[in-house]
Order: C-alpha cells, then structure tokens, then sequence
C-alpha cells in the first residue's frame, strides 16, 4: 500500500486541486469536507500525513488538532495547516497545537508537495532510526521508540518536537541557528520564518518543564538554541 494522505477542506476546488497534484507523486488520497468527517477518517483510514484547514464546520482545524495530539493512538500523525487565515497569531497557534508546518492560501502545488516530503521524509528517518538511547542530565531519548522521558515520566512530543529535540541532545553544548534549525528539521527553503522554530522550542520548554526542575534548553542571544552539557 502507497502512502495516504488525508485531504481536509470545504471548499471542492482546493480538494480537487490538493488531491490531483498529490495523486500525481503517487500518494493514496483519502477526503474529508468537515472536522466531523475529518476525525472519522482519521481513525478509520490510518493516514500517513493529514492536509488540514482550519475553518470548517461542524468541528474547526484547530480542535482537530488538539483532539489528535490528545489521543495516545493518534498523537503522531504529521498535521499540514493549509489555511487562509495568514495572521501570525492563527499560524502560532496552530504549531502550538501540534501542527508540523502551515501553509497559507492561495499557495503553490509545488511548495505544498516539497513540504509534504519533507515531513514524510523526516517521519521515516525517526521509524528507520537504529534503537539508540540518548540521554543528558533528566532527560532521556529513546530514537527507535519514539519515547522521552523526564525523570522516569513520559512526555507526548509531536514529530517536530521529537526531531527538534534529537539534534539538541545529539550535540549538548552546540549552539544551532534558527535558519540550521528550520534546514535540519523542515528541510526546504522556510523564507527565513525563523518564529516557527522559537513556537516549537518554547512549547518543548514547556512540556519539558512540566516534570523537570531544570533548564535544558539555552537561548543563545542573538545566535540560537543549544542543550545544556551535564
């Protein structure tokens, strides 16, 4: 079986138009016209990636994505936002939520294809990943699980989150760049959007946070992020 790609959207032409170019780099597309029908795909179908816009009735983008990350069967799932709604607070919200990238209406094909890839691409690496566990003062990475644990407590990390997380335990002490950041994890030209990469490390903070009484995760003025050395 080919990789599925659920297509989330009310508007027919954008689902026609999404599902055509995808169909043509060989995806199994799968559709849905609203949240509803969107979260009854997902647990029926199983798809790989999910395509999401966030203003549809019956159930909005927004609490699809919080109900995915909440469930322990679904958390995983790579979220594309393709939304119309460009202002910053909506696209922050939308990483904040979970989502692994957004892109804005109207939008070209062929950028929604490299970013589609792109997180496939990475999603495969984690699934390929030799069984390693990494692991620096509380924390503790296993790469073949896909787990993390804080003090012996398990903490749910959205792929991005994961991927972010492994490159700065990988090189404690290593100082990344936002732009290092955003070509190692989403892995095409980002426009210099640099905001996404401090959305996804201050929610990582957070969820970190939670069960640790430390600071692991270093903001470097003016440069980047590193994680802390033992």
């Amino acid at each position: 079986m080919g990789t599925k790609i659920l297509v989330v959207d009310d508007e027919e032409n954008i689902v026609k138009l999404v599902s055509y170019n995808l169909e043509q780099e060989g995806y199994e597309i799968i559709k849905a016209n609203d949240g509803k029908e969107a979260l009854a795909k997902i647990k029926q179908e199983k798809p790989d990636l999910m395509v999401l816009d966030l203003m549809l009735p019956k159930v909005d983008g927004f609490d699809i994505c919080r109900k995915v990350r909440k469930n322990d069967q679904l958390k995983n799932l790579p979220i594309i936002i393709l939304s119309a709604k460009e202002e910053e607070i909506d696209k922050i919200l939308g990483l904040e939520l979970g989502a692994d990238d957004y892109v804005t209406k109207p939008f070209s094909p062929r950028e929604l294809i490299a970013r589609v890839k792109a997180v496939l691409r990475r999603v495969d690496y984690n699934i390929e990943t030799k069984d390693e566990v990494l692991k620096t003062g509380q924390v503790e990475l296993d790469l073949k699980k896909h787990q993390v644990r804080i003090n012996e407590q398990e903490i749910s990390l959205t792929p991005k989150e994961f991927q972010l997380l492994s490159i700065l335990i990988k090189h404690p002490g290593q100082v990344f760049s936002r732009d290092n950041l955003l070509g190692e994890i989403w892995d095409y030209n980002y426009h210099g959007d640099t905001r996404t990469v401090d959305v996804h490390v201050r929610r990582l903070r957070k969820k970190i946070g939670e069960y640790s009484d430390q600071k692991h995760i270093i903001t470097v003025r003016g440069v980047g992020y590193k994680f802390k050395e033992d």
